[in-house]
């Protein structure tokens, strides 16, 4: 019963959520209407909006590797697949799956794998977890076996979204959650990433070939009580891109790690995502909207690769409405959010204009919708260059120290409360 009344609820968010076209500037809304919508976010900063209920509710995020869809990947003939999650909270704790069968962003201009598009039919055959050190230990503890409604087997359609039954399992401090499944089918979405954890296809002899593409759950949810659940929501580099292999010195897991247990930071961070396809208000957004506090920081692909089904880089204007449509998304939703304008690219000097445009109206976009502001272009950008990296278009280990230092010195009032 408590899996219907989910479900029902997850389709009534979902039929609620925005489906129309954002304008592309903020210019054409008419006068009246743009002086509603102003009293409507005035309103919001003195009455805080309740937090609506969530199909996540009493499931919080136990991992900072990112767990979005942003790819596309084939196990015709059946393939097993194994990762090693980091943990937030060791312990022995109860754990549930959570998994969405649509991509949930687009990956380079989506000539295979693009925001919306359909997951293929596809069949579990098997699942389980259990904890180890690393790969190359043999400390593994018993695999615990992973059910769906009972069954060890599921048949998966086409967009669906659905729960592991609930199992119990001890991590150590110290050591990794294990998830391995063999699935069977085409068109499986998963998340594209290079050395953010460690993750393999299992051959018949049982020895792993690493793997960047890697079919995953979306939540790996637990049961714990935290203070606040955050969820990072943006691109590669709230993904953690081309920090130190394995390491999680990204700066979403910086975060999480100074924060401690007490709070739970869900990683939502697609590499190549873009403000448009976070705006589509689909599933990834849902996700979003379960947090009590978000990081938004969307437009760096908005510009270096445009709109899916765009061959241009997207306006000031365009980037501005759908960063507009997200920001009311969550705050409907009585999320808390945090708004990050954009980084240095090193973009070409036509690209970089637009970045300062849209660079230039962020902070007025945060004051008059409500959410808070975070300056991370100041920290980035190259004092001497303007519009240059300082520790490389994705962040190096210490650019993310020091976007981390800068969030959690800013912030901490806000985390707090």
């Amino acid at each position: 019963m408590k899996k219907i009344i989910s479900v029902l609820l997850f389709c009534t968010l979902l039929m609620t959520a925005c489906a129309g076209t954002v304008p592309e500037s903020s210019q054409e809304v008419p006068e009246t209407q743009a002086q509603t919508e102003a009293e409507v976010e005035t309103e919001t900063e003195t009455v805080p909006v309740e937090k609506a209920a969530s199909i996540f509710e009493g499931h919080i995020s136990n991992t900072v590797i990112s767990t979005g869809n942003n790819y596309m990947m084939d196990a015709k003939g059946g393939k097993t697949f194994q990762i090693y999650f980091p943990v937030e909270e060791s312990g022995k704790l109860e754990y549930q799956f959570y998994f969405s069968n649509t991509v949930d962003s687009t990956w380079e201009r989506g000539r295979y794998s693009y925001a919306g598009k359909s997951g293929g039919s596809y069949q579990i055959l098997n699942a389980r977890i259990w904890t180890a050190s690393s790969p190359d230990t043999d400390d593994n503890s018993e695999p615990v076996e992973i059910t769906f409604d009972g069954s060890p087997e599921k048949a998966v359609s086409p967009d669906e979204t659905f729960w592991s039954d609930a199992v119990s399992i001890d991590v150590p401090e110290g050591k990794y959650l294990v998830w391995e499944w063999t699935l069977d089918g085409e068109d499986i979405p998963c998340n594209r990433m290079t050395e953010l954890a460690y993750s393999y296809i299992i051959g018949a002899d049982g020895a792993g070939e690493y793997n960047m593409d890697v079919p995953c759950p979306q939540l790996i949810g637990t049961n714990r009580e935290v203070k606040k659940k955050i969820a990072c929501f943006g691109d590669s580099i709230t993904q953690g891109a081309q920090t130190t292999p394995y390491a999680q010195n990204f700066w979403v897991s910086k975060v999480s790690e100074s924060l401690g247990s007490d709070y739970a930071v869900w990683n939502i961070g697609c590499g190549y995502a873009r403000a448009s396809d976070a705006a589509l208000c689909s599933n990834w957004l849902e996700r979003a909207k379960s947090a009590d506090i978000v990081t938004l920081a969307f437009g760096t692909n908005d510009l270096a690769v445009g709109q899916y089904g765009q061959r241009s880089s997207s306006s000031a204007d365009e980037i501005e409405g759908w960063l507009r449509t997200l920001i009311q998304e969550l705050k409907n939703a009585g999320c808390q959010v945090i708004l990050f304008n954009l980084p240095p690219f090193d973009f070409d000097e036509q690209t970089e204009a637009v970045r300062e445009e849209v660079n230039s109206r962020i902070p007025g976009i945060a004051e008059e919708t409500g959410c808070e502001f975070f300056d991370w272009n100041a920290l980035l950008e190259n004092p001497d260059e303007p519009g240059k990296t300082l520790y490389g278009g994705h962040p190096d280990d210490e650019g993310c120290q020091m976007i981390a230092d800068a969030f959690l010195k800013q912030f901490s009032a806000l985390l707090e409360s």
